[in-house]
């Protein structure tokens, strides 16, 4: 359908979208790579500087009591410059919200006045947001945060993309009524299955791998106390590809293990050649979306290993029990970890049925499917414009 489809001009609204840290950022820096591939236009109404012909560039709002924090996940909230937002929306044939946050709330509303069509995603989970305050896990907090989020800004939505069908199933269930779209965010093809010989100081080591950010709901910390409880814990070698609040606390608690765990931040090109080295890879978040690093990481032919929890759609990719450990159990990821260890042939055989079925996650497919739900609400507003008039 899309294909025969006019170029669009659309407008990503998202507060925070020049950074390498944030899995939102980088979905949506990806997408506007990629729909610009397509013939589109895409601009972006971000916290930065208007210099860039495709930014609408607006100042950060420091918020009160909690911007250190906000800080240290290398987030920035937007302030609500009603002539930068009126010149971004005037520009759009559609206008794309990403977050659930003021500046989406008012370029919403100006896109209604404007008469424009407007699409929301929901990549973040309260969880996400309440485990920053060690409050991840008091479901009626993370209860009343879904309902404001759909009063304040969801409900206001025809259409929502989800980056899951595990999010979709979570909004649906709590009474959102827009058609969601549950729209993987998509990985390169530059994530093939790929092995290179490892680095001679890693010559002897098993060497595990986990991607993403230093935070509390990410659970590096089940990993690093998972490794004395494996029958192979003085060759393992932890890599935690990321930055983020509890660097510190997980450096020194990494400290007690033969082999202190390996911290580094990798961009593109160095992140596969560090994948294509490592043996397994773990994820151990108690609360995700989609987790798109995961999908890198066994496309490149890495078995993964996936915490269960029941908040985290990364569960979603296990191909079988094998690829699950018990959320939280580092006695369980490491009963786990030896199993593959202790089966190499069972491991190289589900290396390359990882690596293919990372094909259904492709970025070319997540994009004909975004463009389809952004031409869908244009048509449904204009007929409802026409109806009206």
């Amino acid at each position: 359908m899309s294909e025969k489809r006019k170029p669009l001009k659309i407008l990503f609204v998202i507060e925070t979208y020049f950074t390498n840290n944030n899995g939102t950022s980088i979905s949506a820096q990806r997408f506007a790579t990629e729909l610009r591939k397509r013939g589109h236009e895409v601009r972006i109404l971000t916290v930065g500087e208007s210099g860039a012909p495709e930014i609408f560039g607006l100042e950060e709002y420091k918020l009160p009591v909690f911007g250190n924090l906000v800080e240290k996940h290398g987030f920035k909230f937007a302030s609500h410059d009603k002539k930068v937002i009126e010149e971004a929306v005037a520009y759009a044939d559609v206008v794309h919200c990403f977050m659930p946050f003021a500046l989406e709330h008012h370029a919403k509303k100006e896109a209604d006045r404007q008469h424009k069509p407007a699409t929301a995603a929901f990549h973040i989970q309260p969880e996400n947001l309440t485990s920053s305050i060690n409050m991840g896990k008091v479901k009626w907090i993370n209860e009343l945060f879904y309902k404001f989020f759909n009063r304040w800004i969801y409900k206001r939505f025809t259409h929502i993309h989800t980056p899951s069908r595990f999010m979709a199933n979570e909004i649906i269930k709590r009474g959102y009524k827009a058609k969601v779209h549950p729209i993987s965010n998509g990985i390169s093809p530059d994530f093939k299955y790929r092995k290179l010989p490892k680095s001679p100081e890693f010559k002897d080591k098993i060497l595990i791998i986990m991607v993403g950010r230093l935070a509390c709901e990410k659970r590096q910390d089940v990993i690093i106390n998972a490794v004395p409880y494996s029958k192979y814990a003085d060759k393992i070698q932890l890599i935690f590809a990321g930055r983020g609040p509890e660097y510190e606390r997980y450096q020194k608690l990494g400290k007690k293990l033969k082999n202190p765990p390996i911290f580094g931040y990798y961009n593109k090109e160095e992140l596969m050649d560090v994948l294509a080295q490592c043996d397994l890879y773990v994820h151990a978040s108690d609360m995700e979306s989609e987790a798109i690093s995961c999908i890198e990481a066994f496309a490149t032919g890495l078995v993964p290993v996936i915490s269960d929890s029941k908040t985290s759609a990364t569960s979603q990719f296990a191909l079988d029990g094998r690829s699950l450990f018990k959320a939280g159990d580092p006695k369980d990821l490491a009963r786990a970890i030896d199993y593959w260890l202790d089966h190499p042939s069972e491991k190289d055989y589900m290396e390359k049925i990882y690596a293919k079925s990372a094909k259904t996650y492709s970025i070319d497919n997540s994009i004909r499917m975004f463009e389809d739900m952004l031409y869908e609400a244009i048509d449904e507003y204009e007929k409802g414009t026409a109806k009206k008039s």
